[in-house]
């Protein structure tokens, strides 16, 4: 009897290992894959400016694509927690090359948008492919769509353990088994050397100086982060009134990005600079050093908005980083903290308040700047999330814990009043 348990758990070890192996080359290749177009894409674009005129064809493309072949997959990264949350379906497959080329496009041709959905749609709906294979249960689907999420954010960035956590956060701790979080850690770690192997490199950036931290330097991270986070808020609260606002107005779906492209290319033509589209890692890079424009982080939340709103294609990560990384910069000029330190202190910020997951950004900042930047990081992360308010950037994310009770309060407290 024990020899038989032995092997049924030797057996459940080696299954899990192999989906894992398997969710982490295929989805790391994927990204791998993404990656490199998005890098041609964005030279391409520089190359011949004009291009950004087929922005209206390109968005009428994406709208077809998804009207005719994509009715469930348009639902994006709110398909993954929906489908977490209660499942219903399995995610089609035809979600990953339809957001790879609706992402490529975008970005080819003029749209505000990043690659975070785009990599974590692709691990979803490509991990989700391996429940039948596996003849797996209701339970370990939820697995399989923490893997894919995990391997899609984590490959994408090059950063494993943020992305294994994101993966569990995302999803607040729902459900979570000790064997969805090992895997979590483990997919993502193959998804990051997959990206490695196929010799794709991911950008570095440095805080190379760190003051000490002390109660003085506490009262200046504190408004910051506040700020940072009221940014989140805006971005989120912009996205979801563009997508409402195109809803509303124009009823034939595939429109939308056509008209929405037509007003992106004349807007771009007539502000004059290409800075605030495609993903903007220049502008992130140089924002370490630079000190930003004030005004640098409302365009590129108005351009990202108003891009994903109107139905193009690509994540929200990247943009959150640019708006987050240019709002710290430009923030140096009135902070008596160094320019890397609060542009990197924003770059994970913004993004913690925009998608509730205070620690998932507080391990990539570690990850990407530093482990002594911990401290200004992880205090950034917390009050940004706190003072985001209580909508994100996911609509079927359930937002719980700290922040929940926090907003609930408040709402009872206006109930109160009157």
């Amino acid at each position: 009897m024990n020899l038989l348990k032995i092997k049924n758990t030797l057996l459940s070890v080696f299954k899990w290992l192999l989906i894992c192996a398997l969710i982490g080359f295929f989805s790391g290749s994927a990204s791998a894959f993404l990656l490199v177009s998005l890098e041609w894409a964005a030279t391409i674009r520089a190359n011949t400016i004009w291009i950004i005129w087929l922005l209206p064809i390109a968005g009428l493309l994406i709208g077809l694509s998804y009207y005719y072949y994509g009715a469930v997959a348009v639902r994006g990264n709110n398909l993954l927690l929906e489908e977490y949350d209660k499942p219903k379906a399995k995610i089609p497959f035809i979600m990953a090359p339809l957001v790879l080329f609706g992402t490529i496009a975008t970005h080819l041709f003029g749209g505000s948008a990043g690659r975070e959905g785009t990599a974590v749609q692709m691990g979803g709906a490509i991990a989700d492919q391996f429940t039948s294979l596996f003849k797996l249960d209701g339970a370990e689907r939820k697995t399989i769509i923490i893997l894919g999420i995990s391997a899609g954010f984590a490959s994408v960035f090059g950063t494993p353990l943020a992305g294994a956590i994101f993966a569990l956060e995302v999803v607040y701790f729902s459900k979570i088994t000790l064997k969805s979080t090992i895997l979590s850690f483990i997919v993502a770690y193959f998804a990051y050397y997959t990206v490695d192997i196929w010799q794709v490199k991911h950008t570095h950036y440095a805080i190379p100086n760190v003051p000490d931290f002390n109660f003085e330097i506490l009262l200046w991270i504190i408004p910051v982060s506040i700020l940072f986070g009221l940014a989140a808020m805006l971005f989120s609260r912009s996205t979801h009134y563009w997508g409402a606002l195109f809803t509303k107005k124009i009823k034939y779906a595939p429109l939308r990005p056509f008209i929405g492209g037509t007003v992106l290319a004349f807007t771009i033509y007539f502000i004059g600079t290409t800075k605030y589209i495609g993903l903007g890692v220049p502008m992130i890079v140089e924002s370490f050093s630079t000190p930003s424009n004030y005004y640098d982080f409302l365009l590129k939340i108005l351009f990202t908005g108003f891009t994903l709103g109107a139905g193009f294609k690509g994540g929200e990560v990247t943009p959150l980083f640019f708006i987050g990384a240019t709002l710290g910069s430009a923030l140096s000029l009135f902070i008596p903290l160094p320019i890397a330190l609060l542009a990197g202190m924003g770059f994970v910020a913004v993004f913690s308040g925009a998608t509730h997951t205070p620690i998932a950004c507080t391990v990539m900042g570690l990850e990407l700047f530093g482990i002594q930047s911990g401290i200004y990081i992880g205090t950034a992360c917390f009050i940004a999330y706190l003072s985001s308010g209580s909508v994100g950037i996911y609509h079927a994310q359930i937002v719980k814990g700290a922040k929940y009770h926090l907003y609930e309060k408040i709402k009872r407290k206006k109930l109160d009043l009157f």
